[in-house]
């Protein structure tokens, strides 16, 4: 059986508020019901995204368009640049 490990956190008055309103809902038994339940959810919050990035990646390596040459890339950019430096 895992030994539970109490620590102190500080946190603005609003989420105090609502964590204890999470527990007065009675759908968690304590304040530490409440942030376990949070950080697995953030947890699968951080898995998705890490799946987003990955399905990004892999997209781009598997895209079969023709690559744009560093160079072209740089001198549009410089040009992009340079126009926004006379119109602002």
């Amino acid at each position: 059986m895992a030994v539970n490990e109490k620590i102190s956190i500080a946190l603005p008055p609003q989420m105090i508020d609502e964590i204890k309103a999470r527990v007065d809902t009675g759908l968690y038994d304590s304040t530490s019901d409440v942030m376990q339940a949070a950080l697995r959810a953030l947890d699968r919050e951080e898995a998705l995204m890490g799946q987003s990035i990955d399905a990004k990646v892999r997209e781009a390596l598997d895209d079969d368009s023709p690559a744009i040459p560093a160079d072209a890339v740089f001198e549009r950019l410089e040009q992009l640049h340079a126009a926004s430096k006379r119109d602002g």
